[in-house]
């Protein structure tokens, strides 16, 4: 701003004793410009940014990311820090407001994405694949808010910097309905964003497969709220066609080479906040390890991603240093809440795999056909599809353990491992709803993981896995899970009265107890 500033007062004094011509204020204002910089949109790199941002979006955001909130809340993680505790031991509120940063970041660059192609009917592919992202993007915000601006969100460009906060039960009929619309507009006679395009290199049949699979996703989220409507959109989704295949999951892909931002954030903010080397296990910088709910959940069940994800740091032959074991008797995960301070046997505990989980080439996986298959499955208990819920099933477990492949080769896990544990764990078909839901609900638990935001969702919506709640001293929500996250202070300060009548309409608090309309526990 300095600059600029004496930069124009330069040209007002050149000006002023007539030393300089109209052509020479011209050339002036010429080299003021960023010769590395675009004055118009480029809705393909704007497309790129908004993927590689949004997929992996305050994972870990400093303080006050999704891994220190929701990894902790859904027992995948432990941690024994008060500072990064949480979703380990529910409180410090203010670090779980950082969401609300997605407006301004992946989704605004989406919508002048969206902006710059609508009127141009050559590039409705382009326009349906950003339609798409936004609801995803968007459906992140409003389950874990409730409440949220969203019709009026991104005017911000066209200058209007108060939106109304839309209710949820209204996001969520138009999520659904764009869902569709963009779907069907799809032409495979026009351009698409090609190698832009991070999940398909412009693959429409893909996208169309996204976007059933996405509104299959909501379409379940309503199962409690809206049992009707839910159906309709359920079945809808099926015949539209959803992920099935290994090749149709929708991922980011990134290198482990030199270059920061080619490799996976999740993996690199994972290593420079609490895994990198030389602690190896010995005093993680936020004293995080896996939990003891999902270590034990794996160890009890036999299941072989143990060995891929999860390692015990043990002294290397000779004194020469420390060495990772991913022996199954070794692995073990710490209690959530039950620790001030780091405990005597911390290096005991099991932490992230350093080539899958911290592989730097892993990719994200955004959608994948392990959970479109356990949505089969539910929504073949419940009635809404002809095809065999046993089936769906048993192939969502196979494709959830084959996925870990893409994280590097120590990711593979044998087919007759898998097979093994199909057989010794195979679906309830004889079994109670309840029991069948909750065997679908806990392996969507065990699949996703890393996908918190997901995680989050389905076990508010089903209450499984059982989780066991921690009372740690001073928490914040009388010793109950949280089920909400926190609306900033910034939209009391910048948004006032739309932020208050959102507020007052659902009669719900700003609390991490508060529950979003979707919830079984919200109050109708």
């Amino acid at each position: 701003m300095k600059f600029i500033y004496n930069y124009s007062l330069i040209i007002l004094a050149f000006a002023s004793f007539g030393w300089l011509g109209c052509n020479d204020l011209t050339d002036l204002a010429e080299l003021n410009k960023n010769p590395d910089a675009f004055e118009d949109v480029v809705p393909e790199y704007l497309f790129t940014n908004s993927q590689l941002i949004g997929a992996a979006f305050n994972f870990t955001n400093g303080a006050d990311g999704q891994h220190f909130i929701l990894a902790q809340a859904m027992q995948h993680f432990a941690t024994h820090s008060e500072v990064r505790g949480t979703g380990d031991k529910y409180f410090n509120e203010s670090m779980a407001r950082s969401h609300w940063a997605i407006y301004n970041s992946s989704l605004m660059d989406n919508e002048r994405v969206i902006q710059a192609v609508v009127d141009d009917p050559e590039k409705i592919n382009l326009l349906s694949a950003a339609r798409i992202w936004k609801i995803y993007m968007f459906h992140i915000v409003t389950d874990v808010h409730g409440d949220v601006p969203y019709s009026q969100a991104l005017k911000v460009l066209d200058g209007d910097i108060r939106p109304a906060y839309d209710r949820q039960e209204d996001i969520y009929m138009n999520m659904l309905q764009e869902l569709e619309n963009a779907a069907n507009a799809f032409n495979p006679a026009l351009p698409t964003f090609g190698n832009s395009d991070l999940f398909y290199s412009g693959d429409i049949a893909k996208w169309k497969k996204f976007s059933y699979s996405l509104m299959l996703r909501l379409a379940m989220r309503l199962t409690e709220a809206k049992p009707d409507v839910a159906e309709t959109w359920v079945k809808k989704a099926i015949a539209g066609g959803v992920i099935i295949e290994d090749s149709d999951i929708a991922k980011v892909s990134f290198e482990d080479g030199p270059i920061p931002h080619s490799r996976n954030p999740k993996a690199a903010v994972l290593l420079q906040q609490d895994y990198q080397d030389p602690q190896v296990g010995i005093s993680n910088t936020q004293g995080g390890k896996y939990a003891e709910t999902l270590i034990d959940h794996l160890k009890s069940t036999g299941d072989p991603r143990l060995n891929v994800i999860a390692v015990v740091w043990v002294d290397a032959p000779g004194g020469s240093g420390y060495v990772y074991d991913t022996t199954t008797v070794l692995q073990r995960g710490m209690k959530n809440g039950a620790f001030f301070g780091e405990p005597d046997d911390f290096q005991t505990y099991s932490e992230p795999h350093p080539n899958t989980i911290l592989n730097f080439g892993s990719p994200i996986l955004t959608m994948t056909n392990a959970e479109t298959l356990l949505l089969l499955a539910e929504a073949s208990l419940r009635g809404w599809y002809s095809g065999d819920a046993k089936s769906a099933y048993e192939d969502a477990v196979r494709a959830g353990m084959r996925q870990w492949a893409l994280f590097g080769d120590e990711g593979i896990i044998a087919e007759e491992k898998i097979e093994s544990y199909v057989a010794r764990n195979p679906y309830l078909s004889g079994g109670s709803f309840d029991e069948r839901l909750e065997q679908i609900s806990t392996q969507k638990w065990v699949s996703l993981l890393l996908d918190n935001y997901e995680i989050f969702a389905n076990w508010r919506r089903t209450n499984y896995p059982t989780l066991i709640p921690t009372n740690y001293p001073g928490n914040l929500t009388g010793g109950t899970i949280p089920r909400r996250l926190i609306i900033p202070d910034s939209e009391i300060t910048l948004n006032e009265d739309a932020f208050y009548e959102a507020y007052n309409r659902q009669n719900v608090g700003n609390l991490l107890t508060s529950t979003v309309w979707w919830d079984p526990q919200y109050q109708r």
